[in-house]
């Protein structure tokens, strides 16, 4: 029961983002279009290392390299079964529905410590989070797959990464053993390591966060077990590091340092400027703006009353300790990185400075330990606690269910028309109806500003030859 309402969430889902209209970044980044080639020319952002040059996604190479080859192949293979229309949407879907199984996957993995999807315990831990996920209901506050394709291989998709590197160190951490990873385990997590340091500013946020957390508790940790040592004594216990995490955490950090400082010169920061204290300013207003509707703060209600549970009803064990302890460390975490999510620039797209892109690894955060408190209290509360505690997750799991609606009234039934529109077509320049936009962010108002989304609509087959457009009325 429990795989079939998962693999029916994830047709669900498929349903949902088959929906969804194209976005203006599309176009741009896989065609590519002339700002975007240089990041595919120069992976490592030698131009702005060296020569000071300014350009778009100087340390993104491996998010758009990763765009461009999936839309360059994907859909022409979907297109031995459908029409070219329906198989860019269904590749978009795919893709989403595939970052969400991964997702899912990986977080029933950090709740359960298991890999086998035989086991029941991993499928409980992921059906407990799949009514999180939100197309559609609470998207826009506490949305993990994006309705912007181009977000979710940008944002959730490195995520995933990351919460995928970063395992072997979790488990290792969580069961106090030594790490122990297979020298071809360590070169692929190594090649896992590059690809995610060039893939955009919240990995490498993430990390910096995630690191000092980690040398700061080792640092609390070693010198509270040297009680009775001498200080040299207590200096010497500090040094005396595992090697192997050490020097694979820390190859990571200099990559994501050398990442961070090339990502200065990223084109879009240096065109769009705010003070640093007038975003700090608006961090208030931009928290009031994901509190607007009630799908994150009953997550985050959730997730306290589950802390409250464990603390009051779970009798003291090394399980209870080690959930207590991750619920005050992700605590540390959401501070720590909302303090310094103004340190990361300003985008005219996020004007409140929070937005649920970036705060997903808060999101993702609070969606762990609610997952993680919630299957350790199925295990260890008493018979009739544990009765009323599955009502209650029934509860909070059918309010998210349903409030993801499986038809949306914003979807991309008037782009399909357009689209249409000019794959019948046969003059060059096409006239489009402007209730809706076309793989852009807005309604284009002069044929020559589709000129990249005429190119990449002939690549795909959808146009005979390019045909570039407008909106009637524009």
């Amino acid at each position: 029961m429990l795989v079939l309402f998962v693999l029916l969430d994830l047709g669900y889902t498929f349903v949902q983002a088959y929906q969804l209209p194209l976005e203006g970044d599309l176009p741009s980044i896989v065609l590519p279009a002339p700002d975007c080639r240089q990041v595919l020319q120069d992976p490592f952002g030698w131009g702005a290392l060296t020569r000071d040059e300014v350009y778009v996604a100087p340390n993104r190479f491996f998010a758009h390299a990763s765009m461009v080859s999936y839309f360059k192949s994907v859909p022409f293979a979907l297109q031995r079964i459908t029409n070219p229309i329906n198989s860019i949407y269904a590749a978009c879907a795919l893709f989403a529905v595939g970052v969400q199984a991964l997702l899912l996957y990986i977080l029933g993995v950090y709740i359960t410590g298991t890999y086998r999807l035989s086991r029941f315990n991993i499928w409980l831990a992921i059906a407990l989070l799949v009514p999180l996920f939100q197309i559609s209901g609470y998207n826009d506050q506490m949305g993990i797959i994006d309705r912007a394709i181009t977000y979710t291989f940008f944002y959730a998709f490195p995520m995933t990464l990351l919460l995928l590197l970063l395992l072997p160190f979790y488990q290792a951490a969580y069961y106090g053993q030594p790490l122990r990873i297979s020298w071809p385990g360590r070169i692929a997590l190594v090649g896992l390591m590059v690809v995610l340091a060039f893939n955009g500013a919240i990995i490498t946020g993430v990390v910096a966060v995630l690191f000092f957390g980690i040398a700061l508790h080792w640092i609390i940790r070693q010198w509270q077990s040297g009680s009775g040592l001498s200080v040299g004594q207590r200096l010497i216990r500090l040094v005396q590091v595992p090697v192997l995490p050490v020097v694979m955490l820390g190859l990571f950090t200099v990559l994501c340092l050398y990442s961070l400082y090339i990502g200065l010169s990223e084109k879009e920061s240096s065109e769009h400027v705010l003070p640093l204290w007038d975003r700090y300013a608006r961090i208030p207003s931009g928290i009031a703006w994901q509190f607007r509707k009630p799908g994150l703060p009953i997550l985050i209600g959730a997730a306290l009353i589950n802390g409250f549970i464990v603390r009051r009803l779970v009798p003291p064990s090394p399980g209870r300790q080690r959930v207590l302890r991750i619920f005050g460390w992700l605590g540390l975490f959401a501070l720590v990185y909302l303090l310094l999510l103004p340190l990361g620039g300003y985008r005219q797209y996020r004007p409140l400075i929070i937005r649920r892109d970036s705060i997903l690894p808060i999101i993702l955060g609070i969606m762990f330990f609610y997952g993680l408190s919630s299957y350790f209290l199925l295990h260890q509360l008493p018979a009739l606690f544990r009765r009323r505690y599955i009502a209650w997750l029934v509860v909070l799991s059918s309010f998210y269910l349903i409030t993801d609606t499986l038809f949306l009234t914003d979807n991309n039934t008037c782009e399909r028309q357009g689209l249409e529109r000019l794959a019948q077509a046969t003059e060059p320049i096409v006239r489009v109806s402007a209730e809706c936009a076309v793989m852009s962010w807005w309604k284009i108002n002069r044929p020559e500003y589709s000129e990249t989304n005429a190119q990449l609509l002939e690549y795909w087959g959808i146009t005979k030859g390019k045909k570039l457009y407008y909106h009637e009325g524009w």
